[in-house]
Formats: structure tokens, sequence, C-alpha cells
């Protein structure tokens, strides 16, 4: 019988989750480790990875995405080791993680879970390390923010234990679902997670049922792991705020007094509406703020121009006409800027000379087809283009210069550190010129050392980003640099062996960098004109639909796959089949059609290259010919 069994649930993650599953096997070395990897129905070849780098790992596919809970029971069930560990697929454990965790429930008899210390892959700490149990007064502390404004207070901010050392073991009551150990034998007595709960609220379920059942939870911090806590859905979403809030409405229902659970939820119904309400309003003013600056400005100084113009030409114009013309061509003029990127991130003040002077040209030609009765003025369709050009422009140096202190006219070349063996950074170099970052002056940093002396390195060369070539560096020593240097603000970055990519940022939602092309379909700009051309199409085929039904075979086929991707369940083209592990590729919805028409003769290397052509250097004429060739399709 195994000391230990890791059980991992993976859904789309698969570049974290082989980062993961290396951390995991050489800690296994250490200690007698089953590994399983329950897989809940991913789409980007995490699957292949497994089967292909990790034959050891014990394989659970998944037809559908069953839930965080459930999927972790199905392994459990199965799971033969004294101790139970449910680590999340966004971490990297220490090389001797396991064996320290197995020496302290041996040497705790008493302890029933054990959670670790954790950082976030920017190496600082993460509070939700050690929990205590989310009472209703804890609950409202932290909702109303008073758990912030007194981080150390042991009432205020019992949610988080702010009052105990992180540095110190202790006893606490709720685990982290990102690392959860627990021994068997009280799993046997207490349960295995509540599948009521599909993804928030199982941890402190358990945690609190297993403290029930007379055992003890502790926080041990000897040794640590990178969490990019990012759990699969975002904490800013609407999504997010209502899944928790019931998560946590079941948890009160079931282990509060009727009275206390209708105070805590009460709570929770207000702090679902601030929440949801706050979330409203920042994405809302995040993502109009801009633009409602650029059509303000446009159309106020466009209005002064022609009230000036008019004067001096002796002109008298159309007041209604004009007003609508003005607002046509400042919304004109946005939308073309939107869709050639001028409003992705980073800014670029750059990115709207070409789009505004390009959509000014389409405007005058349809200026030139209108009727003689609507052409208010040529000269002030031109002026417009000039105002539009200055006032976007200076918009975009103005945010840039309030937000960074520079107006980002020119593109900062970074200053990367790669710390390994000289063959693993001349390895990592490549990957990172090929990617397209824009990579400047590149210090290769001796793996030796690199703890102690990473603080300084960083400081005297100025560097922007660190990168660690995994197979020449201990997870315990990345963790300990990236610790040391977290004030700094330093990017960090993990290479592991023998692959075409690198996990980095402090989040799963920004999945690492998959090292392909600078036209790489992941770049916003083509994820927005696939999804548009996706919309045209669908409109297309609803307007032919009579067509169809006398040209095609299955047309009521065609009229549920625009459906699908109508609804952003489909896109109408997607990636070729490929059975066996490829290059890593940015995720994409299933596809209506594949990239090949008769992908079936193909082989499995031909399909993968295919799919990579596809990926680094996205075109949507390549779209248009595929769905043209699957719609004229008898």
């Amino acid at each position: 019988m195994p000391r230990l069994s890791v059980i991992i649930v993976n859904y789309n993650v698969q570049h974290f989750l082989e980062q993961c599953l290396q951390s995991v096997m050489r800690a296994a070395s250490a200690v007698d480790t089953e590994v399983w990897v329950v897989d809940n129905n991913s789409v980007d070849g995490s699957v292949a990875m497994v089967k292909t780098k990790f034959p050891s790992a014990r394989l659970i596919e998944n037809k559908d995405n069953t839930g965080f809970s459930r999927a972790n029971n199905q392994a459990m069930r199965l799971a033969t080791g004294e101790y139970i560990l449910l680590l999340n697929p966004d971490t990297v454990v220490e090389d001797d993680t396991f064996s320290k965790v197995v020496d302290f429930m041996d040497s705790h008899p008493d302890a029933g879970g054990l959670g670790v210390k954790m950082v976030d892959g920017k190496g600082r700490f993460l509070p939700e390390s050690k929990r205590g149990l989310p009472t209703p007064a804890t609950s409202f502390f932290k909702i109303s923010g008073l758990s912030r404004l007194f981080p150390r207070s042991a009432k205020l901010n019992r949610y988080y234990l702010g009052h105990l050392d992180a540095g110190q073991t202790h006893e606490i009551e709720v685990l982290s679902g990102a690392f959860m150990l627990m021994r068997k034998k009280a799993l046997d007595q207490v349960g295995l997670l509540d599948e009521a709960f599909f993804m928030y609220g199982e941890d402190i379920d358990l945690s609190w049922r297993i403290v029930q059942g007379g055992w003890k939870n502790y926080y041990y911090p000897g040794t640590r792991i990178i969490h990019y806590k990012g759990e699969s859905t975002r904490k800013g979403s609407l999504n997010y705020v209502f899944v928790f809030y019931q998560a946590m409405v079941i948890f009160a229902r079931k282990h509060f007094s009727a009275k206390q659970s209708q105070w805590f939820s009460g709570i929770i119904h207000v702090a679902i509406w601030l929440r949801a309400g706050l979330a409203v309003v920042r994405r809302f003013f995040a993502a109009l703020w801009l633009p409602a600056l650029d059509v303000g400005f446009t159309l106020g100084l466009l209005w002064l121009a022609k009230e000036q113009y008019a004067a001096w030409q002796h002109k008298i114009y159309d007041v209604n006409l004009v007003r609508t013309a003005f607002m046509a061509c400042a919304l004109s003029w946005l939308a073309g800027t939107w869709l050639a990127g001028g409003y992705d991130s980073p800014i670029r003040p750059q990115k709207v000379v070409r789009p505004i002077v390009i959509t000014s040209a389409i405007l005058l030609m349809a200026y030139s087809l209108l009727p003689e009765a609507l052409r208010f003025s040529r000269a002030l369709l031109l002026l417009g283009m000039v105002i539009a050009l200055g006032v976007f422009f200076l918009n975009r140096v103005l945010a840039n210069t309030l937000r960074q202190g520079n107006a980002g006219l020119s593109y900062r070349r970074e200053r990367i550190g790669i710390a390994g063996a000289s063959d693993e950074v001349a390895r990592v170099q490549q990957l990172l010129n090929q990617s397209g970052t824009r990579v400047g002056d590149v210090l290769a940093i001796v793996p030796e050392g690199v703890v102690l002396r990473l603080d300084d390195i960083v400081r005297v060369h100025n560097l922007h980003q660190v990168v660690f070539c995994a197979r020449d560096i201990s997870a315990s020593d990345i963790i300990s640099a990236m610790s040391g240097v977290a004030q700094r603000g330093v990017d960090f970055k993990i290479a592991p062996p023998e692959t075409a990519f690198v996990i980095g940022s402090g989040s799963i939602e920004t999945p690492g960098d998959v090292l392909l092309e600078v036209n790489s379909i992941s770049l916003p700009r083509n994820r927005r004109q696939k999804r548009l051309f996706d919309l045209f199409v669908c409109l297309l085929s609803l307007v032919i639909f009579p067509v169809l039904l006398l040209i095609r075979r299955r047309p009521l086929a065609m009229l549920h796959d625009t459906w699908r991707v109508l609804t952003g369940q489909n896109t109408w083209v997607g990636y070729i089949p490929v059975s066996g592990a490829s290059s890593p590729l940015p995720p994409l919805k299933p596809g209506v059609f594949a990239l090949h028409y008769s992908f079936a003769s193909l082989s499995e290397e031909q399909r993968a290259k295919m799919n990579l052509v596809y990926a680094r250097d996205y075109k949507v004429g390549r779209d248009l010919g595929v769905v043209w060739k699957h719609f004229v399709k008898p």
C-alpha cells in the first residue's frame, strides 16, 4: 500500500498540469506515491499529454465536466494511500514536499488534515494558506472590508487567521483545496467531498467535518508550493460571485442553525448584489472610459471646427444632418480603431493612425455615393480625420503617462535574466525570440547560489523578467528566489525541460506563454476578428437558409450548427483532431468544420503541422476559404 495518493483534477490547463506533474514526480521519488489525474473532458490535449509524458499516472477520462467534488471523489474511492492529497493542477510543489508532509502527519496522529504555505506566481504569500471557519460574523468582516483594514486582528480577520504567524505551525479550521492533505482513516470516518458543491466551498465543508469528527487540521510552513491562483473562473466575474454565493448558502444550511443560516444568507445576499454591482461598474468603466473620451473629444472639437469653418465660409449647415453625420463618423473611427486593436492592452498611440486613415478613406468613398442633399462637406470630413487622429493619439499618450509615467510611444525591450545551465539558457532564449517577446538584454544567471544572489542581480541589472530553467533549479530554490525578490515587481516565469512553453504570471487566467509567432490566434485582435467572422457567417447562413434547403443534404444540421456558433459553444473553423500529443496550441472552441476538407487522409504529423501553422499565423481569409468549401459541399 502506498504512503501517499496524489489526486489532480484537470480541466483545460494542459501547460499548468504538465509543470505540476513534473514537480509531483520529482517529489514522489522520496515517498511511495501513486498519482491520479482526473480529466473533466478537456479539449486542449491534456489527456494525450498525460498518456505520453506521464504514463505512470493513473488517468480517469470523464466525458463531461463533472465538477471539482465529484471528480476528486472518483479518484479518492480508488486511491489506496495512507494519506490522500488533493492538489490543484496550477501548482508546483517542492522536491521534498511529500516527504515533509508525510513525516509531519506521522508525528501528529491527531492530524486529520494538513495545509502548507502557498505563494503566488510572483513569490507573494497567499493568505488563504490558513483560514478560519466562515461564520456569519467572520464572513461579514471579510465582505465589508474590515478584515483588510485590520489584517492582524484575531476577530476582524479571522477568515485568514491574520493574527497567526505565517512562519509558524498552527492548528487551523479550514484547509485550501489547492493543497489538501488528509488522512485516509479520517476520510473513512467523515466521508468524502460533498458533491452538492460544484466548484467552491467543498474544501471548507470537508475541513469542518474533519474537525467535527474529532481530528485536527494543521497549517505547516515547513514546505511551500506555488499556486497560480486562478481556479478556472475569474474572481472578478459575475459567474464567480454567483457560484461562490450558492456554495456559501449550501454550507450555511448544512452546518449552522436555522437562525444563523438565515442571517448568513442575508449577509451573502447583500454581498452578492454589492459585488455584482461593483463588478458591472468596474468592467463598464474599464471598457468604456477610453472610447468615451475618444468619441466625446472628437465630437466636441469637430463641432467647434464646424462653427469656425461655417463662419469663415459663410455657410449654414443643416444641424440635424451634420449632427448625425458627425456621430456616424466618430463611431466609424472608433469601430475601426477597435478592430485594429487600438483599445487592446498595452495601449499604444501608434495603433490609431492606420485604422483612422483607412476608415476615413472608406467614409470618403461612401460620401461620394450619397445623394447631393446628404453631402454636408467633404472638407469637414477631412478635418474630422485630422481631429480624430489627434484626439485618439493624445488620449493614449495621456493615459499612459498617468498610469505608467511614460507616453508609451516606444515598446519596452525586456531585460531578462535566465537562470540555468548554458544549454538551457540558450534554448529558452531562442524560444523567447521566436515568441515575439521584445527581448532586450539577456543575462545568463548560473543556477548555483541563485537564491542568495538573485535580489542583488535583479537590482544591479534592473531586470524586468527572470526565467527559471526547471531542469537545473529545484522548485525549492525557485520559490525561495521568487520570495526574496517579490517586492521588486519582477515578472517570474518557469521553463519546464523539453517543452516549447514557459509558465508565467500570477494567475491561471494567463495560461503561460505559448511560444508561437507574433500573429498568433491567441492575440486579442485575432480572437475578436474570428468571433466577428463567426457572427457574420451565422447571419449569412440564416439569410440564405432557403437556398441551403435546396443544395445541402442536411440543412437542419446547419441550422443547429449556426445556433451553437451564435451562442458561443462552437466556432465555425477549428483545429484538426489529433489523437497523439502535439505542440501546445492556444485553446479554441470546437469547430463545426476542421481546417482541412478531408483531414482523414492526413497523417498525424501533417494534422499537427497544419494546426500549428493556423494557430501561429491566423488570417480571417483562411476561415473564409474553409467555410466556403463546406458550404458549397452538396
